[in-house]
């Protein structure tokens, strides 16, 4: 890691110097000023604050970096890794933003655990060229300080798709994530292969967000243009939950004129009448492994990357298909 020393060797002027430099200290004149800072952007000088404070340079402190907090999905999966760290030794903090990502090269956190589409890639490749220790849930990274707990995402949707068409279903709407998800986009890619395996079939991306209201926007869509049993498969059970309200609030009959799976397998859908079809797998599984691997970064033991992943459920909201006779 570069240091001030390193800085002044380059620059040709003292240590002190540059400490004055870099917190701009007006004993240094504006020119020497102005070719230290120069230099240390050159070198990729960051501050470490940690190495200030801690001789071995160790926090005992990991970071998980979300997109965001809202839904039931996060809350199990920051148990696992919170139930793993601190076994470990490790406390866990928990962030959001492109503030907090200086926690990293200020090395503030000893590595972190990444679940955030807007942390941009190769920032990540930055702080793992400088060392830093991190584990990445939704993307694809391949460096020798970055590892990959990845969920089988299209696993889970060609289960998903393959159970609604086995069921007879031809006309298939699919409610997507966000663009930058790196979930959605696999789950879609899968979604999409399975159509071109099935033809003929009717297919109908509907755009969501991941969350209630954009499920209960695309119910809206899904009525409107109803004119025969349909399916719809939301890539999450946010959504799916939001679909499955609005369409309570109707005559429409779920498992009769809307079939609907969902992804995730959250608490909530175990409470609906009739029982969400879903996708299942272990959040908490997929935090504490993504714990497990980090520490393990830190440790410099070696690690593979490793895969959750997912099972069928099936609910009485997803039925063989039946000709309406009487379609609405």
């Amino acid at each position: 890691m570069v240091s001030i020393k390193d800085i002044a060797k380059k620059a040709g002027v003292s240590i002190s110097t540059v400490s004055y430099a870099l917190n701009g200290n007006p004993k240094v004149t504006e020119e020497t000023s102005n070719r230290i800072l120069a230099v240390a952007k050159e070198l990729n000088y960051v501050p470490n604050a940690a190495a200030r404070n801690l001789k071995k340079r160790e926090t005992k402190i990991v970071g998980a970096f979300l997109t965001d907090f809202d839904g039931a999905f996060y809350g199990e999966l920051l148990q696992g890794i919170k139930e793993v760290a601190n076994k470990k030794g490790y406390d866990l903090i928990v962030c959001s933003g492109a503030q907090s990502h200086r926690l990293l090269p200020e090395r503030m956190i000893d590595g972190a655990i990444v679940l955030d589409a807007s942390f941009p890639s190769d920032e990540l490749l930055q702080y793992a060229n400088r060392g830093h220790k991190l584990v990445v849930l939704d993307r694809e990274l391949n460096h020798p300080h970055i590892n990959q707990v990845l969920l089988d995402n299209k696993a889970g949707a060609t289960l998903a798709m393959e159970y609604l068409i086995e069921a007879g279903h031809r006309k298939i709407y699919v409610v997507t994530g966000p663009d930058a998800s790196f979930d959605s986009m696999q789950r879609l890619q899968a979604v999409r292969q399975a159509v071109e395996r099935h033809q003929p079939l009717e297919y109908i991306p509907i755009q969501g967000d991941f969350n209630k209201a954009a499920g209960q926007a695309a119910a809206e869509q899904i009525l409107s243009e109803y004119t025969e049993p349909a399916a719809v498969f939301c890539l999450n059970d946010e959504m799916a939950i939001g679909l499955y309200n609005a369409i309570k609030e109707t005559n429409y009959v779920i498992g009769q004129h809307i079939h609907i799976i969902g992804f995730d397998n959250i608490e909530l859908t175990h409470y609906t009448t009739p029982r969400l079809s879903t996708i299942d797998y272990s959040k908490r599984k997929w935090g504490a492994l993504a714990a497990e691997q980090l520490i393990k970064l830190i440790s410099e033991e070696e690690v593979e990357h490793e895969r959750i992943y997912v099972s069928l459920v099936q609910g009485d909201s997803v039925h063989p298909v039946i000709k309406d006779s009487n379609s609405k």
